[in-house]
């Protein structure tokens, strides 16, 4: 589509594209790893009940498509590839019908259900970290036998990548269907973000080792807002439906230590940059009504919104009109609009890996 090289969701796209950084160098390729946020359909091609590639998501994605993105439309690295001049949106590794010319300018290694506790994945049958690192160091050997070891190493080299995780430890795990293993190994949470923390800090250097120079990481987002956490927490949901603020606090505090942790983690030859979408997020819950535009901040578009996602929203569910009028699209994700905002918070970031080329 002519229109597709504009970042802005499809529902609110200006006669005149968003323009690009001109004259500077570029990334080679975007990959990504992480959960859900960042899956654009790895899901799709394995056992598990966490999937998207139905109606009604996709309904404002490019044609339509329910590509197994959890959102109505495009994601935050979709934007970010498209401002960046790299691709129009990020394809998943495990899709079957990728070009070459899609493998070389990056994919999304993610799955819905994933995080940094290994014990994760395993409640939704997701793919782990540990995985998603095996099917990149696959990308590579592949690549290599493609175009050769010199333009892959050049390709990884020159590349940005993105990890975003985190949520599901907590939300999924910790505080809920893990509860009986993961509290009991941690009674605190502190020891618990100790493990996560570990994890991150292994997974990190396995992409150092394996050529990464620009790497980015989202924080946590204000888990105790998304909808369903909501709706689980009696006191939050009988109490006007507020945020749970002891989830607040835990996402807060752990976006702190993994900020100093990325500062301590700098070398000469690889930049770590770090990508805010709790504050971004919490704005548009906070005054999403009365300066962004918003009419709905604290239930989903699917459904009631107050526990639909995944299977639950499908195409039996009742859906909005106008999912930019939505903070959520289900009781968990954000709308196309929504993680659009998040991009034009995060753009500085981006603009600053462009700036290090």
């Amino acid at each position: 589509m002519d229109e597709s090289n504009d970042v802005v969701p499809t529902s609110e796209r200006p006669k005149k594209p968003i323009s690009k950084q001109v004259a500077k160098p570029k990334p080679s390729a975007l990959f990504v790893f992480g959960d859900s946020t960042v899956d654009a359909g790895n899901n799709n091609f394995i056992r598990t009940p966490m999937k998207s590639n139905f109606p009604p998501y996709g309904r404002d994605f490019i044609n339509h498509i329910p590509t197994g993105r959890f959102s109505n439309g495009r994601l935050v690295p979709d934007f970010v590839a498209s401002y960046v001049g790299v691709k129009d949106s990020v394809p998943a590794y495990l899709d079957p019908t990728l070009r070459i010319d899609d493998l070389m300018t990056g994919v999304s290694f993610a799955s819905a259900g994933s995080g940094f506790d290994p014990l994760t994945p395993t409640l939704s049958g997701a793919i782990s970290l540990e995985q998603q690192m095996k099917y990149f160091r696959e990308y590579k050997s592949k690549m290599e036998m493609l175009i050769g070891k010199e333009r892959t190493v050049d390709i990884i080299k020159r590349a940005a990548f993105m990890l975003s995780a985190g949520t599901n430890d907590f939300i999924v795990n910790y505080y809920a269907l893990g509860e009986p293993i993961s509290q009991v190994l941690y009674p605190n949470v502190s020891s618990y973000e100790n493990l996560l923390f570990e994890n991150i800090d292994q997974f990190l250097k396995e992409l150092m080792n394996e050529g990464a120079r620009k790497i980015a990481m989202v924080g946590l987002p204000p888990m105790g807002c998304l909808p369903e956490v909501i709706t689980l927490n009696r006191n939050a949901a009988m109490n006007g439906r507020e945020c749970v603020a002891t989830m607040l606090s835990v996402a807060k505090d752990y976006n702190v230590i993994l900020q100093n942790k990325l500062k301590a983690m700098q070398t000469s030859e690889t930049k770590f940059y770090y990508a805010d979408i709790y504050t971004p997020l919490l704005d548009m819950i906070q005054f999403g009504k009365s300066k962004l535009g918003f009419e709905e901040v604290s239930t989903g578009c699917c459904g009631t919104g107050y526990i639909e996602a995944s299977i639950l929203c499908n195409m039996n569910s009742a859906i909005c009109d106008d999912a930019s009028k939505y903070v959520f699209w289900d009781a968990v994700h954000p709308t196309e609009k929504a993680y659009y905002y998040v991009f034009t918070t995060i753009r500085p970031v981006v603009d600053t890996v462009l700036n290090d080329y």
